[in-house]
């Protein structure tokens, strides 16, 4: 049961720090960094130039649920968004970062993916982003596990990220 003494106690520790916050200066802001013109999203199936199934979806769902996740904008088919996003895997690479010194097979291996992306509004029919050539890169290692498949997935999932920062308002 709290008492009077513990509500006094509460509300006087609650006062002193919303005084400190203010007095160190530290700025809050509910600032959107999205545009504000800007409700919803298309999506476009990515297209694919690589040989490997199955990227282009997984980059859109990654994109889309992205969206959801870190932005107040709504998916909306492409007749009614205000905005639309397409782009295209353009390039896989892998490369070898060390081998074993005994049996020469590949222990840890980097993967890079090249993407092409556009964002372009579909009322004005501005071009808000266009990055020709954008990368991601990830490491991984073969004998803990880890296989191009983990490898995908979070490099996906980091390009995902990545491309809806772009979709700030610094444009």
């Amino acid at each position: 049961m709290m008492t009077r003494r513990h509500r006094s106690a509460i509300a006087a520790l609650s006062a002193a720090a919303c005084m400190a916050v203010a007095i160190c200066g530290c700025n809050y802001t509910t600032a959107r960094p999205f545009p504000a013109n800007v409700r919803t999203v298309y999506v476009e199936m990515f297209r694919s130039k690589e040989f490997r199934r199955n990227l282009e979806f997984q980059l859109t769902e990654a994109i889309q649920k992205r969206i959801l996740m870190d932005t107040d904008y709504k998916l909306a088919d492409k007749n009614r968004a205000d905005t639309m996003l397409t782009g295209q895997v353009l390039e896989v690479r892998q490369a070898t970062l060390g081998t074993d010194f005994r049996s020469d097979l590949p222990r840890e291996t980097q993967a890079t993916f090249i993407v092409s992306f556009q964002w372009k509004d579909l009322r004005t029919g501005k071009t808000l982003v266009d990055r020709p050539r954008f990368a991601q890169t990830v490491d991984y290692i073969r004998p803990v596990g880890e296989d191009f498949f983990d490898a995908s997935q979070e490099a996906l999932d980091d390009l995902a990220e990545r491309i809806v920062e772009q979709m700030q308002s610094d444009w």
